[in-house]
């Protein structure tokens, strides 16, 4: 499984690049409004920092403007993949984008036929919300499992990013469940190295190191 960094933060995605463990950002106009900036200057410094894609999402309701902003968004630059929302609207979208050669991924979805749907449309992507999914009594996990059992089943090549990770144990059960990727926060990938265990040998390794040199 593929870690994605869900971001619009140039410093947090500059810092867990030279992690190495990072193979594309996903951004959302929520993510991209905390940076005061203008998203469009943003983008192009986040694709050079990126080697592998970079979600923008459009913010048009009708399929003629997603389009019409898919393009502009897609000419930033090579590695940029479009988001768009799962509405009839967004398929009539992701279908002609397809067409053109543009990447897409289908967003806020929460439900199997949701993501069929955006699968049949030609998306390249889809992205189950696992914890907006929780917050309301649901279960993100189990979402996430029946999609990829459907999608093994019946062969299809749209790719499943597990979305809206908030916790270690989303990401853990993600990668278990058989997602192909998994955005997710900066400070959730911050976590990911910490065990209180790990710190308490460290600290021991390296007491013992400093005592046999004292002597």
């Amino acid at each position: 499984m593929k870690l994605f960094l869900d971001t619009a933060n140039v410093e947090e995605i500059r810092e867990a690049v030279q992690w190495g463990v990072i193979d594309g950002v996903t951004t959302n106009p929520t993510l991209a409004a905390r940076e005061k900036k203008d998203f469009l200057e943003i983008l192009p410094e986040i694709c050079r920092l990126v080697d592998g894609p970079v979600s923008a999402e459009v913010i048009s309701e009708d399929w003629q403007g997603m389009v019409e902003e898919a393009r502009q968004l897609a000419a930033v630059a090579d590695n940029v993949v479009v988001k768009i929302p799962v509405t009839w609207a967004g398929m009539q979208a992701v279908k002609l984008l397809a067409g053109e050669g543009i990447e897409t991924n289908v967003t806020l979805v929460f439900t199997v036929n949701q993501a069929l749907l955006a699968a049949r449309a030609g998306a390249t992507y889809v992205s189950p919300f696992l914890g907006r999914l929780d917050d309301i009594g649901g279960s993100g996990i189990a979402l996430l499992e029946d999609l990829v059992a459907l999608f093994k089943q019946h062969q299809l090549p749209t790719r499943i990013i597990a979305a809206s990770i908030r916790h270690q144990e989303h990401v853990t059960r993600a990668a278990l469940a058989g997602a192909s990727i998994a955005t997710l926060p900066h400070r959730v990938l911050k976590q990911m190295v910490k065990h209180p265990l790990t710190e308490r040998g460290l600290e021991q390794f390296l007491a013992d190191w400093r005592q046999l040199s004292e002597q």
